[in-house]
């Protein structure tokens, strides 16, 4: 059973949703809405592993949507500036 403890002093760090479906991030600094969260998880993890499961898949599934967008976005400002003449008359 490999554990890997890491700390920071950074008041917010932030982590990709890849890397918060795959560990255990605990705030020491949390309010008490973020410590219900916390605690939400912790017992939706136990009482219900489908769920959590679940709910892993779509924060991934997001993220990656969230990366072809902003792929698709580049794409189209590329394609803009490189077009000559009127955009909407360019078929390159």
């Amino acid at each position: 059973d490999f554990r890997f403890y890491i700390t920071t002093k950074l008041a917010n760090p932030h982590y990709t949703p890849e890397i918060s479906t795959k560990a255990t991030i605990v705030n020491f600094c949390v309010k008490q809405q973020g410590l219900e969260d916390q605690l939400l998880g912790i017992v939706v993890r136990k009482e219900r592993p489908e769920l959590e499961i679940q709910k892993n898949d779509l924060v991934v599934a997001v993220a990656s949507g969230k990366r072809k967008l902003v792929e698709l976005e580049d794409t189209i400002l590329r394609m803009l500036s490189s077009a000559s003449g009127s955009p909407p008359h360019d078929e390159g």
